[in-house]
């Protein structure tokens, strides 16, 4: 297994450039099976939920040409598996995406229960319901969901909660049912417009992605398409906060400011100065940074893919700040690793209260990635540490970030990426000369 291992202090200058985004790709790969023509899909992400998700869709018969790093061509009309499990396929969230794609295309599919990261409970009552809404019935056994419909038929559908899963899973399902599907208090972050944009290319009629209401005219079928997904903006949020937390100056690339503003105002309402571009920010931190309230919210809310960067970012800064989770409820774990470097916080329920410790004061040590989040928000506070830091199960950071430690190395991180069990290279690493 490997690890990085991070010497602190050096601020972060430089340009980054951001991949497309993870969550959003998931939906789109999942939607390309649903033709039966040639879909080219650009820009996606080089991470292992995507080759996870890539090869299960080869595994059950579809054509996949990657033709190149971050471009696929997917052909879905030689699926002839309807059945999709192994051990890596438990292991993502996006598993059940399949679900909705499949349903719509075959009237029947069967998919391992997905897995994912250990952030807090994340049911699927909301896709089941939604499903049976269509017309579907659905069985749980022996960890699958199996869901089977003669016919799929347009209907009205609240979702109790916002989840933008469901509303991706459903939305997948609709396009090609019978008639019209209406689909209330749905989720409007922009992958889920991303990925609606997608089957409207591939000639479904989606309207209103991005709103409290989608509107979706079922059709008979979808065809192929080239399309291109939009950035990542909680990768971009990560570089931003890396950028703020080490008091450096970071123009970070290829990304859409608009996604970016809940992020961009709490690091301008604590003392970051950013300029905005066309598609480009540019974030410089050149003093230690003050206190804040922040609130996880749906989008176009704080998001919470951010709470952790954001809580660790805050550690470092002056006074006393309250960070609350409404999402999920286990997303405070990590905060037992930045204890470790002396970080001050105290978790009361869904809030955690963060009382701002000197950079001067905070050392590196040996931490744990506990999910894909915080264990970005680890390295980063790694980098700021005084001394070396070695944070393992990097699996889960590997998730959703493509090369986060070479992107890191060139804007001047002193990181590199190790085998867990090569001492003689930590120990070179801690014995180099900063």
């Amino acid at each position: 297994m490997n690890e990085y291992i991070i010497r602190g202090g050096r601020p972060l200058v430089g340009e980054v450039t951001i991949s497309g985004a993870k969550n959003a790709a998931l939906g789109i790969l999942a939607a390309s099976i649903m033709s039966d023509e040639s879909v080219i899909v650009e820009n996606l992400p080089d991470v292992s939920d995507i080759r996870v998700l890539t090869q299960a869709i080869r595994e059950i018969g579809a054509r996949v040409d990657q033709i190149d790093q971050h471009t696929v061509k997917i052909n879905g009309s030689t699926i002839t598996d309807y059945y999709v499990d192994n051990e890596y396929i438990r292991k993502i969230r996006a598993s059940y995406y399949i679900l909705g794609a499949l349903l719509g295309k075959n009237g029947y599919v069967e998919v391992a229960l997905p897995g994912g990261c250990n952030i807090g409970s994340r049911p699927i009552d909301q896709h089941i319901k939604g499903f049976e809404a269509l017309g579907a019935k659905v069985d749980i056994h022996n960890g699958m969901i199996a869901v089977q419909a003669d016919e799929l038929v347009g209907n009205h559908i609240y979702f109790d909660v916002t989840s933008v899963g469901a509303t991706i899973n459903i939305m997948l399902a609709a396009t090609l049912a019978k008639g019209q599907t209406i689909m209330e208090n749905v989720a409007k972050e922009p992958h889920v417009v991303d990925v609606a944009n997608f089957l409207n290319s591939m000639g479904a009629n989606i309207k209103g992605a991005g709103t409290d209401v989608i509107r979706i005219m079922g059709v008979e079928k979808l065809h192929g398409t080239e399309y291109s997904i939009i950035p990542d903006m909680i990768e971009a949020g990560t570089y931003m906060v890396a950028a703020a937390a080490t008091q450096g100056d970071v123009l970070i690339k290829n990304v859409i400011p608009k996604h970016l503003e809940a992020i961009t105002a709490k690091l301008v309402e604590i003392g970051c100065h950013i300029e905005e571009f066309g598609d480009a920010v540019r974030v410089i931190a050149k003093k230690r940074l003050s206190h804040t309230h922040v609130k996880t919210l749906p989008y176009p809310g704080f998001p919470t893919d951010m709470q952790p960067q954001i809580s660790t970012l805050l550690m470092f800064s002056e006074g006393t700040s309250v960070v609350t989770e409404s999402i999920f409820e286990n997303r405070f774990i990590f905060t037992d690793e930045l204890a470790k470097m002396g970080a001050q916080v105290k978790v009361e329920g869904n809030s955690a209260i963060i009382v701002g410790v000197p950079r001067d004061r905070v050392t590196g040590a040996k931490m744990s990635a506990p999910d894909l989040r915080a264990g970005a928000a680890l390295v980063v506070a790694g980098l700021v540490a005084d001394g070396v830091t070695i944070v393992n199960q990097i699996g889960y950071i590997e998730r959703g970030y493509e090369d986060f430690d070479i992107k890191m190395r060139s804007l001047g991180a002193d990181i590199e990426k190790i085998d867990e069990k090569d001492e003689k290279a930590i120990t070179r690493f801690k014995q180099q000369v900063v």
